[in-house]
């Protein structure tokens, strides 16, 4: 997933910086690290991990927290 991947993901389900962190677990500054593609601390460049763009197809899709205590479908 790319910077530009996580923006379009942002705009498509209608969230803020900070809806589109919560709803992905992290803070606001490691979004906005993410979107800006650079680390604000290190200047280095940054990119989401696989795991990320998971979560967001997931979200995307509908789907919430997976829940070990239910029988698969």
């Amino acid at each position: 997933m790319t910077s530009d991947d996580l923006r379009t993901w942002q705009d498509q389900m209608g969230y803020t910086y900070d809806t589109a962190a919560q709803a992905l677990g992290v803070s606001r500054a490691t979004y906005a690290d993410w979107v800006a593609g650079r680390s604000r601390t290190t200047g280095k460049p940054v990119a989401p991990s696989r795991a990320v763009g998971l979560a967001c197809a997931a979200l995307a899709a509908g789907l919430g927290e997976w829940n070990f205590s239910q029988e698969p479908p």
